[in-house]
């Protein structure tokens, strides 16, 4: 058994955001088949428009069409593709200054190898088959073709306002030993935490060594599935991944013996009902569904007794 654990994290949303007139302008020409660049006050035509004059500051409004052809300036070679790129085959990623612009603008180019795209080489839009007024509209740019590059038909009369896009970052977290030894006790069934040899305050989950003085924290305690709500929170807004309905409360609980409060529900109790010093106690989840989770404890619940006197947990808030 290795001495610390570790698993995959994805962390995922979709961002949504308003375009503003400038990009919406742009984002519009792309679901059109078309490429809106902007001219400055020192008479480059910039692709994509920038909103503010990078000279004057003053908004942007003298807008124009660019070719759908260009040069490349640069480019770099993408020899393993990750998720979420272009493609999943090896590709290039170019600045290419289209015609009638001044300024470059980074897209992927599609070509077989690195030996078949250079600086100066003449390329064009490859516009993709959906087109919903994003940047992904120009599926990527391509060697110049003597038909030039498809024609396509604008697609509605309606400009672009918003748009939606998924973000996600994937890594592997790798717990401390300390923590490693939290969540295999939890695999246990027992909820364990560290004491500091100076102080002898108790930390859990643990800590390497102790935030207060920076001792190093090894004497394990097992701490009972009883505690108190110091602080809390009525969620009431939903949001996407949310395995609750609202409302329902997140809350910091003091464990009896602990010197540190940390974030768990509570449930089966009305949540306008939740209230400091309610004292709560640990609902797990059957014993064949446990991991090296803190999800073994599905929430917390009342326990039924008085609440905690406010004297014993002031300090903890």
């Amino acid at each position: 058994m290795t001495r610390t654990l570790s698993a995959p994290v994805t962390v995922a949303f979709d961002y949504t955001r308003s375009t503003g007139p400038v990009v919406g302008r742009f984002l519009t020409g792309l679901r059109d088949g078309q490429v809106v660049g902007a001219r400055t006050s020192d008479g480059r035509v910039i692709v994509p428009p920038p909103e503010f004059d990078p000279v004057t500051h003053e908004p942007v409004t003298d807008f124009l069409d660019v070719e759908p052809t260009g040069t490349v300036t640069s480019w770099s070679w993408v020899s393993e593709p990750v998720a979420g790129q272009p493609f999943t085959r090896p590709f290039a990623f170019a600045l290419v200054t289209l015609d009638g612009a001044d300024v470059p603008f980074l897209h992927a180019l599609d070509v077989p190898s690195p030996d078949s795209v250079s600086t100066g080489m003449r390329v064009q839009v490859r516009w993709a088959d959906e087109r919903v007024g994003a940047i992904t509209d120009i599926a990527c740019f391509e060697p110049v073709t003597q038909a030039g590059p498809m024609g396509v038909e604008p697609i509605d009369s309606n400009p672009v306002t918003g748009v939606i896009t998924p973000v996600e970052l994937d890594y592997v977290y790798a717990a401390s030993p300390e923590e490693s030894a939290f969540y295999r006790g939890l695999a246990e069934g027992k909820i364990l935490g560290q004491r500091c040899p100076a102080c002898q305050k108790v930390y859990v989950p643990p800590r390497s060594a102790c935030p207060a003085d920076g001792t190093p924290t090894a004497e394990e305690i097992e701490l009972p599935p009883k505690g108190t709500v110091t602080t809390f929170c009525i969620v009431n807004v939903p949001f996407m991944g949310q395995k609750i309905t609202p409302p329902y409360v997140s809350a910091y609980i003091l464990l009896d013996g602990a010197d540190i409060a940390f974030l768990h529900l509570i449930l089966d109790i009305p949540a306008e009902e939740v209230r400091m010093g309610l004292r709560v106690e640990a609902v797990w989840k059957a014993r064949e569904e446990w991991t090296t989770s803190i999800e073994n404890i599905s929430h917390f619940r009342p326990t039924g007794e008085p609440d905690a006197d406010y004297e014993t947990y002031k300090q903890h808030l």
